[in-house]
């Protein structure tokens, strides 16, 4: 594990009930960066790939409405999950892996979102997130939410991404 919960919340600005990462399984850096140290520019990261996890259990406050008796974790909380997951790429353009950083995230687009299957308590999820176009501080990233090897949801999203050091 490269990150738990409590490095999580050190890096994302997300809190309860809306963050929605566990811990960062791992930053997989693209190949022609292998034995390479950083830090490195987004452009860099082409091809990179985070990959998180969380765990949906009936504490996720979200499920208590949706839907009482059959909870089910709304799609628009699984798009939120896989874009906060695509953070974690820029851990490799800081200085120090884990300094004290800010992020100015925003989400500004969503494209081609498919739910396979409902996600449903108990489940525990991976997410993935690569990193595949950068233009200036926009970056776009192909997600996909898994659960014991299974592909529950998948997505595209747009997202604009600047760090500044505090």
């Amino acid at each position: 594990m490269l990150m738990d919960k409590a490095q999580v919340m050190g890096f994302l600005p997300h809190r309860n009930p809306f963050l929605f990462i566990d811990t960062v399984k791992e930053v997989i850096l693209p190949a022609q960066l292998a034995g390479k140290t950083g830090p490195f520019t987004t452009k860099d990261l082409i091809g990179g790939k985070s990959v998180c996890t969380f765990r949906v259990d009936h504490s996720v406050t979200v499920l208590e409405g949706h839907f009482p008796g059959y909870p089910i974790l709304p799609g628009v909380v699984q798009i939120e999950m896989m874009a906060q997951a695509a953070s974690f790429l820029a851990i490799h353009c800081l200085e120090k892996p884990l300094a004290q950083a800010k992020l100015d995230v925003q989400l500004l687009s969503v494209e081609s979102a498919r739910f396979r299957k409902p996600i449903i308590p108990p489940m525990d999820l991976e997410i993935h997130s690569t990193l595949t176009k950068v233009r200036g501080p926009i970056q776009i990233y192909e997600c996909e939410l898994y659960s014991g090897g299974d592909l529950l949801s998948q997505t595209s999203v747009m997202a604009s991404l600047k760090i500044t050091y505090i």
